[in-house]
């Protein structure tokens, strides 16, 4: 992982990731409650994609501070999601340390 990453940037390596597990999923094929833990995690991870990039294209600081709170709020969403879904054996140990590694970057350049 390169060091000079912006926080967008690597939130689109995480979506990546997460997406390529994803869609290895036959979401159908599993019970209702893991279908709503992988359908919520997707949406919130294109949403957290959406909030760094308002936050890095936000033209005042007033601004960029209220998208450091939307892009916070959705990352702990992203995070619960991705604990969820290891509780289901989506994402196993390695995948939920990589992941969260890269978020926990990602919370340190918006915060």
């Amino acid at each position: 992982m390169a060091e000079n990453q912006s926080p967008f940037l690597l939130v689109k390596t995480v979506e990546t990731q997460l997406v390529s597990v994803l869609s290895a999923l036959d979401v159908y094929a599993l019970p209702m409650a893991q279908q709503k833990v992988v359908a919520q995690l997707r949406r919130d991870i294109v949403d957290l994609r959406l909030d760094t990039r308002d936050y890095e294209l936000s033209e005042t600081r007033e601004e960029q501070l209220r998208k450091a709170h939307e892009a916070g709020a959705r990352l702990t969403m992203v995070r619960s999601g991705i604990l969820k879904a290891s509780e289901y054996d989506i994402f196993g140990a390695v995948d939920v340390a990589l992941l969260s590694a890269k978020l926990e970057r990602v919370q340190e350049f918006i915060i």
